[in-house]
């Protein structure tokens, strides 16, 4: 996992200019948008929860930003996680019980990203309840 400021986003080079111009020039409405043939985005109003699961992902790279709020981030390595759902290949994501292992917690503010790979399991969305926005960025492997 990596996190950094948005700002130091062109510093990664896994992270096509596409994306970078995309970040760099949010649409405001929340919605589903195609970025180009690796890479899409969704934008995302919720409340945050305590209830949240660990995923993962096979075939794509999640860039996880807050565009307002806050929410806490709980990641940990995939291995020796036991799988609560198996893996869809459509939705291209897995769930995970919760690890007997303590979890990194990564705070989530406006303009900090989490740059997540698959081997890393990530249980997002995590809070009490305040509504934030988001935009997620999927990457193709």
């Amino acid at each position: 996992m990596i996190t950094d400021n948005i700002k130091n986003l062109k510093n990664y080079n896994i992270v096509s200019e596409n994306v970078i111009n995309f970040l760099m020039n949010l649409p405001t409405e929340a919605g589903h948008y195609e970025i180009d043939d690796t890479a899409y985005a969704n934008i995302d109003v919720y409340n945050t929860k305590q209830d949240c699961k660990f995923e993962a992902h096979k075939k794509y790279i999640d860039i996880q930003m807050l565009l307002e709020g806050s929410e806490e981030l709980d990641y940990i390595s995939v291995d020796d996680l036991k799988i609560s759902e198996a893996y869809d290949e459509k939705r291209d994501v897995m769930f995970f019980h919760n690890p007997k292992k303590t979890p990194d917690t990564l705070q989530l503010e406006p303009f900090k990203f989490a740059l997540i790979y698959p081997h890393e399991a990530h249980r997002p969305q995590m809070g009490n309840g305040q509504q934030v926005k988001k935009v997620v960025v999927k990457i193709k492997v």
